[in-house]
């Protein structure tokens, strides 16, 4: 079992929530800045983490006003899978199109983008180290589509020990190489060592 997970206890009520609401809006906003990657003119991956996991199940609490233990449990079910265990990062990736024409038009050319997504460590001097992403399973089976592509995906990138050191110690890339959407971004470091902090954390 993950350790990280969080519990029912983890989740505040609805009025204790509103009480903290605001300062902890403003820490995951800033969190999230620091776990964001543009790769391209419109896709971005978000990394999460155990605080911004608990900030989406507060905000679906608190939308949908969900009081019981038990329905609080069933969105923890469908939301610690993204939390990342030590040796893993799990991100959020946004096909981020506004207009329906937009939309019309792409998502049907970036079908099986959520499988083109790559973590690369290395440059050619020193040789690479690659390291795919794969759908995350709890999501995949709704997520997944033959003729069209969702706006939202759950990816999930496993990593052996080697790898998170060479994730440390060299500069780092995440590339997306799909037939209609190829793109590469450096990892800054300051995103490099949120990454670190969840690949190392136990």
């Amino acid at each position: 079992m993950n350790e990280r997970m969080l519990t029912v206890d983890d989740i505040a009520d609805v009025r204790a929530y509103e009480r903290e609401r605001d300062e902890f809006r403003r820490r995951v906003i800033d969190l999230k800045k620091r776990r964001r990657i543009h790769v391209g003119p419109f896709v971005t991956l978000v990394f999460e983490n155990r605080e911004t996991v608990r900030f989406q199940v507060q905000e679906m609490a608190r939308a949908e006003r969900i009081t019981s233990d038990d329905a609080i449990q069933a969105e923890l079910d469908v939301y610690n899978p993204l939390i990342p265990r030590p040796g893993e990062l799990v991100a959020t990736l946004f096909i981020e199109l506004t207009s329906k024409d937009e939309l019309r038009e792409w998502l049907p050319k970036l079908v099986g983008i959520e499988r083109a997504v790559a973590l690369v460590a290395g440059d050619d001097a020193r040789g690479e180290d690659t390291v795919p992403a794969a759908p995350d399973g709890a999501h995949a089976e709704l997520l997944t589509r033959e003729a069209v592509t969702a706006s939202v995906h759950y990816i999930r990138f496993r990593l052996t020990p080697e790898q998170v050191d060479h994730v440390r110690d060299r500069p780092v890339r995440l590339v997306l190489d799909h037939p209609n959407y190829a793109y590469a971004t450096e990892v800054d470091e300051s995103v490099r060592n949120e990454l670190l902090a969840d690949l190392e954390r136990t």
